[in-house]
């Protein structure tokens, strides 16, 4: 093989001006059949070749392309006189600069392409048609049954149907399709397992009725929106999550992990929404930008510390108290303890100056109220963490003293008086989730209120204390605060009773991340309640160990979802709804005990599995219970508790690929938005690995979320979105909003790279419209030079020129190229291939000396005695398509035995490149030499020889006389 390479770097400019100029011939061993064009008018086909190739270190460029040849020796041309062909020359002279010649003169001696192809593609009108067709014609259906090659199944997960869609499920049903119609293209029967249900946001039966006719309008209007983007599926049988089977499935779910032990019910703080009053899964919040706390420095006097912290702080006492920080100051009336770190520093302070002239109470942005603490004349001794020492004081504006040194474990079991209800309660040693970041280095602690809290809480059995109801009002076991809405003037209630007791330092609004519901868009809370949870930590190492056979693209997702797997909690699995599957437990009416065993279990989803889940509500308790239970269903009442709609969607895999024929378990592959970690993905593989001990899939996609040009998150306040149904339709404004058409919208799904978040807007639909039709342009092209091409035509491979054996070995590499982005799922890599053919001539454009590169002859000279000769072997090619000139679509090619200044004195352009990083070539770029002919473009001396066509080439003559043999006569 001998490549030119361009090597810009060591290149050796003659002038300024000059071009850099890079040529490659390539020929290979490789063997790749062909079906080659031979239309009688020529001996051998037209043709273009494109070199893709991926990027390397090597910077190879290809410059093949090869149009409208015919093979011919070029050893006939004759001599003459100027004196005999004057005639002729002036002839094409003529016809060179413009002169008026008979039109289409030569149009029919050339096979031009023909195609009904059209230029415009009309896609508000034509669009629609093709899908109709396509569903008319079950083409998704066809293909997919007709083909062999095994199944491929992509399991759709369940979103929400919920409204209209948006960018980002354009984005994740495109990419789904794009991969499912690879698969269809490499032979796979793709079984995409689709879902369009919109969960039940409804209350017993009338409401649920009322849910059920919501979801499936929704389903109908979503799922015509999914067929306009152009995504093939079985759209007449998608799994819904409402219908009975599916229900009975979960219950089936739900059951086998009940009955390994993995369910249970139980006491703990759980995030609540009370503007839902239900708890609420981590998946199910969210976390908006510039939430303001009411947070607080206050303190809890110390009564009495044990001997090992005895000695330093009993000659103190009792003027000693804690410092705490909170940002939920609604919380205290359930503090019973304080937490510190046992291996942090802390010291006993004394504050010994009060606000200095300078303290700016405002604190820029933050809003700051000096608390009754630091007003008054006598102040306690303070303990905080030392590390902290001097940014307290100058937040409070205080010189602190440090009197004394303990550690966190000196301070284990002092007891300290509750600042509301005046009982005793303890120091204890928490967790590493106390830091000197932020705060005192003290942590009020709550374990009704907060999981750290809860965990630090069954250590000391501290008493789980939630005085709030599902409303958010605190209860009668709040006391004075009764009736007050937590987040609101409870919190604000709570503060003025600290600070009218002398207890806070200070007040400070404090911006940062809080979870509200992603239903209502309000704030949680923390709330301790009896919920049914799923015991993560009875399967999590063999959830770890599912992770690392799970292939992850991009692979940091692995990373992810690990950690999310390994630190999260039990999982929360109740909610307090009366739409959703049931949860199907029986209460004892005395004893509140709960009946559920495999036999109520298994008799429940039978029913579930004939009725659908309504029947929980409208049937009685003695038609819920197994026969064997019955006489004692007076006994008992039905549980009001559905179950988290990620344990729905978690439960996808067995209810649709364990359940349908058609499918198997494991998913090949699941693909959604990278907030799925914490979501679909996670809830899926628990509860496979409880039932299965295996993941319910061996591959996971996961993309990034759509933001504006300006990389900035869409937003109606910032006008910002993006409506795919309007990129597809066009706006009011056609002008300012055009319609594109779906294959835009598809054409830029395929471009991103999506494995972070990705852009759109005005410019850059703009953009891709505009590569949309240079592609469109292109396989119109192909495709109308594939008008008159028959099987019978195919060429052996041997017997085709060298530039065509080259051109299909390069087409190999470039479908190797795109075959292995499709399976890596990498279509932005095929999408970005170029082709750098041309430019090697650019400078000679640029300064004007050439317009088309057929303008351009070309001279190259090279030491290498080897290269010397395969570059002349080419220039003297038998095959005409196989010459210099023709490679590089050029009209001349020379190669100069020297660089002689009467050589190159008349050479404008010209610049040096290594081959192969050791063979040095000088090439020079000038103007070709004769006139043009106007039949195939070339500049040739030969044009104006031929008295009957002085407008053309010798190349052309051989043709045109072909086809014309009376009137072809040469001046010798």
């Amino acid at each position: 093989m001998s490549v030119f390479k361009s090597f810009t770097s060591n290149s050796s400019i003659l002038k300024p001006s000059e071009a850099t100029t890079a040529m490659i011939i390539q020929t290979s061993s490789y063997r790749v059949f062909s079906q080659r064009s031979c239309p009688s008018f020529r001996k051998t086909s037209n043709g273009s070749l494109f070199y893709f190739g991926r990027r390397s270190s090597v910077n190879v460029v290809s410059l093949l392309n090869i149009t409208n040849y015919c093979t011919h020796s070029s050893d006939e041309f004759c001599s003459f006189s100027k004196r005999r062909s004057r005639g002729p020359v002036m002839a094409a002279k003529k016809a060179a600069e413009g002169a008026k010649q008979e039109d289409g003169k030569y149009k029919h001696t050339v096979d031009l392409p023909k195609t009904t192809f059209g230029m415009r593609a009309n896609s508000l009108t034509r669009e629609p048609e093709i899908q109709k067709l396509w569903n008319n014609n079950k083409v998704f259906k066809r293909v997919a049954e007709k083909n062999n090659g095994g199944n491929f199944i992509l399991h759709d997960g369940p979103p929400y149907a919920n409204g209209d869609l948006h960018i980002g499920h354009a984005l994740n049903k495109i990419l789904k399709d794009m991969i499912n119609r690879y698969k269809l293209l490499q032979n796979y029967k793709v079984l995409q397992s689709l879902d369009q249900e919109a969960r039940k946001d409804l209350a017993p039966l009338k409401l649920r009725a009322k849910a059920a006719k919501f979801a499936k309008d929704t389903v109908k209007a979503q799922m015509s929106s999914f067929k306009r983007y152009g995504v093939w599926a079985d759209w007449d049988n998608p799994y819904l999550t409402l219908d009975p089977e599916y229900e009975a499935a979960q219950i089936e779910v739900f059951g086998q992990m009940a009955i390994q032990g993995y369910i249970y019910r139980g006491r703990k703080p759980v995030h609540w929404s009370p503007s839902s009053r239900t708890a609420l899964a981590e998946a199910e919040l969210e976390y908006p930008e510039g939430h303001v706390s009411r947070s607080i420095y206050a303190i809890f006097p110390l009564v009495s510390a044990p001997p090992n912290a005895g000695g330093p702080l009993n000659d103190f006492l009792p003027n000693v108290c804690l410092a705490i920080w909170t940002t939920t100051p609604w919380t205290i009336p359930a503090n019973a303890a304080v937490a510190v770190n046992a291996k942090l520093q802390y010291a006993l302070v004394e504050v010994v100056e009060s606000l200095s002239e300078g303290f700016c109470l405002s604190g820029g942005s933050k809003k700051k109220r000096l608390g009754n603490v630091l007003k008054d004349e006598k102040k306690p001794f303070l303990i905080v963490a030392l590390d902290l020492v001097s940014s307290l004081e100058a937040k409070w504006g205080v010189k602190l003293v440090i009197k004394k040194v303990l550690l966190g474990s000196d301070l284990e079991n002092c007891r300290y008086i509750h600042p509301i209800d005046n009982r005793e309660c303890l120091v204890v040693i928490g967790g590493d989730y106390i830091t000197t970041e932020t705060g005192t280095g003290l942590v009020h602690t709550a374990p009704g209120h907060g999981q750290e809290d809860y965990v630090t809480g069954l250590k000391y059995e501290l008493p789980i204390v939630s005085p709030v109801d599902e409303d958010g009002k605190f209860t009668k076991e709040a006391g004075q605060f009764n009736g007050l809405d937590v987040l609101g003037e409870g919190n604000i209630a709570v503060v003025n009773f600290l600070d009218e007791h002398s207890l806070i330092i200070m007040e400070e609004s404090y911006e940062h991340k809080y979870p509200y519901d992603w239903r209502t868009k309000k704030p949680t809370i923390f709330r301790a309640t009896e919920q049914w949870f799923a015991s993560v930590e009875g399967f999590r190492h063999a959830a770890m160990d599912a992770i690392g056979h799970v292939k992850w693209i991009p692979s940091q997702a692995e990373n992810r979802i690990s950690a999310m797997t390994l630190s999260r909690s039990d999982w929360c699995i109740s909610r307090q709804r009366t739409w959703g599957v049931p949860i199907p437990v029986f209460y004892h009416v005395k004893s509140r005990e709960p009946l559920m065993n495999e036999e109520t279990i298994e008799h429940i989803k039978s029913i579930i599995a004939q009725k659908g889940s309504d029947a929980w509500w409208y049937l009685k308790v003695e038609d819920l219970l197994p026969a064997k239970y019955r006489d004692k269903a007076t006994d008992y009442e039905k549980g009001t508790d559905t179950m988290d709609v990620w344990f729905d969607s978690g439960s996808s895999w067995a209810a649709v690929l364990g359940k349908r024929k058609s499918l198997s378990f494991p998913a090949d592959l699941y693909l959604e938005g990278t907030d799925q970690h914490r979501g679909w993905f996670q809830s899926s593989l628990l509860t496979s690995i409880a039932t299965n001990g295996k993941a319910p899939y061996s591959s996971v996609i996961t993309h990034g979320f759509v933001l504006d040009e300006k990389g900035l998150k869409m937003s109606k306040s910032l006008g910002n979105v993006v409506d795919p149904r309007f990129v597809i339709e066009g706006g009011k404004n056609q002008k300012e909003a055009p319609a594109y058409g779906a294959d835009v919208l598809r054409l830029w799904v395929s471009s991103v790279d999506y494995t972070g978040d990705v852009m759109i807007g005005p410019q850059i639909l703009r953009q891709m419209s505009e590569i949309y039709r240079k592609l469109r342009g292109t396989l119109r092209y192909l495709l109308a030079n594939l008008h008159d091409w028959k099987a019978d035509n195919a060429v052996p491979y041997h017997e085709l020129p060298r530039i065509d054996q080259h051109a299909l070995f390069q087409l190999e590499k470039v479908v190797k190229n795109i075959r292995d982005s499709y399976e890596n799922y990498q279509f932005f890599k095929i999408f970005q291939l170029r082709t750098e053919v041309n430019r090697v001539l650019e400078v000679a454009r640029t300064g004007k000396l050439i317009g088309s590169s057929l303008e351009a002859k070309i001279c190259i000279h090279t030491s290498d005695a080897y290269l010397a000769s395969r570059l002349s072997e080419l220039s003297a090619a038998n095959n005409d398509a196989d010459t210099l000139h023709r490679i590089f679509i050029i009209s001349q090619a020379h190669i100069l035995p020297s660089l002689e200044n009467e050589l190159v004195v008349n050479i404008p352009y010209s610049s040096e490149c290594l081959i192969q990083e050791k063979s040095k070539v000088w090439i020079g770029v000038s103007r070709a030499d004769g006139l043009k002919c106007e039949r195939c473009w070339n500049f040739s001396p030969q044009v104006g020889s031929f008295l009957e066509h002085p407008t053309l080439c010798s190349r052309c003559y051989d043709v045109v006389s072909l086809q014309m043999p009376s009137a072809a006569v040469a001046v010798n």
